[in-house]
């Protein structure tokens, strides 16, 4: 059981990793062995409260197909082991990310101070204007 946040437990057989060939440089090493790791999580094997699989959703973006499976390629390292690694902590990082809850932006208002400020600024900034123009001569 692999622990996300206090009441978020997942278990290790609903997590599936299979290893591709991973794609771009690397030589013979690239085309020989298949060392990509993709992880596909079914989310509808967990039960989520409805904020958090919204939030999931959200977040994982075109990781996550249809049907609700997120599939994540890791094919940074050159090793199974660590891109499988590499992998899972993606996983994790992304439901405690979709766990925790984003705190409510307050709403607050500018200071009389402050607005006298900007008012002053746009005087000073409005006569600076004003004396640029030409003398006004009539000929």
């Amino acid at each position: 059981m692999l622990r996300i946040s206090r009441d978020l437990t997942i278990d290790e057989n609903d997590i599936e990793i299979s290893f591709v060939r991973a794609s771009g440089p690397g030589g013979q090493n690239v085309n020989k062995l298949s060392t990509a790791a993709q992880l596909r999580f079914d989310t509808r094997r967990v039960v989520l409260a409805a904020d958090v699989a919204a939030r999931l959703g959200r977040l994982a973006g075109s990781r996550m197909t249809k049907d609700g499976v997120i599939v994540i390629h890791a094919q940074r390292f050159r090793t199974q082991e660590r891109n499988r690694a590499d992998a899972l902590d993606r996983l994790l990082e992304l439901l405690r990310e979709a766990a925790t809850r984003p705190t409510p932006r307050r709403a607050t208002r500018p200071t009389l101070a402050s607005k006298k400020r900007r008012l002053e600024g746009k005087k000073r900034r409005g006569d600076i204007k004003a004396r640029r123009g030409s003398g006004g001569y009539d000929d």
